[in-house]
């Protein structure tokens, strides 16, 4: 077990050097400055504000100092959008809001996605089945702004007798605060889980050991929680581990639809103000996160699956 930690830390580490290089290039790529604004600076005061932070000597020197910055745990500080303050201090003050946010609506998402995936296949070809595809099919088709704009027009002021929650996040507000985004950030994880469960629980019901189950009279709550599930989870957990890394680090649009102050929304503006520093320390947070995630889904399909061998994965 030791040797494949091992192995996967350095897979990791290779893959974080391999991000890090490909968003300074294609970052770099990229016409524009972080200067350039409505009122652009003197060439005097461009040529300063590029010496002062490196950005006059040619992108590979950059890249070669910005990574050995890194191996010292330096992101770098923000050049416009929080101008001299530490990436880092960035990450730690809005990943907590987007994390919260996150966490309710993958929270919700599994709870009600894995029971309806096996409803749906238990109910195989039935009322219930029909209406529950294309609820699901709804959901994985609809971009999370369509849900998130809908949400706003119907329960928060775009008809007149259904304002329930407010238009722009505000934590002081408690709960109703939290429902509409949570909801948008959670709908399409749930129908993606969904339809997953149901896939996976259609498979596992056909197995050999449901049917002996079925023939010692077992209870069809007991043969589909206890026996039927346990494998169906598998494909789910694969599913559910970088979408863990996406929802916790922030929904992009949704931030930005309801005016969350997290991670997305500031990865979002920090690409439009061109603030490098930002970009490259929240797109290496978020990478190293779902790397993270993925070697939690290994560990978990020892827990779903006991003969899985992880030490014999990339044999």
């Amino acid at each position: 077990m030791a040797k494949y930690f091992a192995k996967r830390l350095g897979m990791a580490l290779l893959t974080i050097l391999l991000v890090a290089c490909v968003t300074f290039l294609l970052m770099n790529a990229v016409p524009g400055s972080p200067w350039l604004s409505e009122k652009t600076p003197s060439e005097a005061t461009l040529a300063a504000l590029n010496a002062k932070y490196g950005l006059d000597k040619p992108v590979p020197v950059q890249l070669v100092k910005y990574l050995g910055n890194l191996l010292h745990g330096d992101f770098g500080v923000s050049l416009k959008m929080q101008k001299n303050r530490a990436v880092s201090s960035i990450i730690i003050e809005m990943f907590p809001i987007s994390a919260k946010v996150g966490a309710i609506a993958l929270l919700w998402a599994v709870l009600v996605g894995i029971p309806l995936g096996c409803l749906a296949a238990f109910k195989r070809g039935k009322l219930t089945d029909s209406i529950l595809r294309v609820v699901c099919t709804l959901g994985i088709s609809m971009p999370s702004f369509v849900v998130a704009s809908t949400l706003l027009v119907v329960f928060a002021g775009g008809l007149a007798s259904l304002k329930f929650f407010p238009t722009i996040f505000d934590a002081s507000l408690g709960w109703r605060s939290y429902v509409l985004p949570c909801f948008s950030l959670g709908f399409y994880p749930m129908c993606y889980t969904a339809r997953q469960t149901r896939s996976a629980m259609l498979d596992a019901l056909n197995q050999e050991y449901i049917k002996t189950a079925r023939a010692k009279g077992l209870k069809n709550k007991k043969i589909i929680f206890k026996h039927a599930l346990r494998n169906a989870l598998i494909p789910v957990i694969t599913y559910l581990g970088p979408q863990v890394a996406f929802t916790l680090c922030g929904g992009f649009v949704v931030e930005s639809v309801f005016s969350i102050p997290g991670l997305g929304r500031y990865l979002v503006q920090s690409i439009q103000n061109r603030d490098y520093p930002v970009i490259m320390g929240t797109t290496i947070f978020v990478a190293s996160f779902v790397i993270l995630m993925n070697l939690v889904v290994d560990l978990l399909y020892r827990l779903a699956d006991p003969r899985i061998d992880l030490t014999k994965g990339g044999e």
